[in-house]
C-alpha cells in the first residue's frame, strides 16, 4: 500500500508491485524501501516515468550511465541529479 504525503510510506516488499507502481508514477520511488532505490530495474522504470525519481535513487545508481541516460532522455535537466563524472 502506498499513502502519499506527510507520514505516508510504502508498505510491502513485492518487487512486481513496486515495478508496476513506479512505472506509472515514478515519484513513488521517494517512498519505496531503500532496497528498491538501489535496484536498477526499479529505478530505470521510475526515471522513465518521472525523471525526478533519479533524485531518490541510491547514490550508486545516480552514477550509473544507463540510469542517467534514461532519465536525461526524458528530460535533459535531470542531469543535475547525476553523480560523479555523469554530472
Amino acid at each position: 500500500m502506498v499513502r502519499w504525503g506527510q507520514g505516508f510510506r510504502w508498505v510491502g516488499d513485492d518487487k512486481d508491485f513496486v515495478l508496476a507502481a513506479v512505472s506509472t508514477h515514478g515519484s513513488l520511488l521517494q517512498v519505496a524501501e531503500e532496497a528498491f532505490k538501489a535496484d536498477k530495474q526499479v529505478v530505470l522504470a521510475a526515471v522513465t516515468s518521472n525523471v525526478r525519481a533519479l533524485e531518490h535513487a541510491a547514490d550508486a545508481l545516480k552514477g550509473d550511465k544507463e540510469v542517467v541516460l534514461a532519465a536525461v532522455a526524458n528530460h535533459g535537466p535531470a542531469l543535475k541529479y547525476a553523480m560523479g563524472d555523469l554530472n
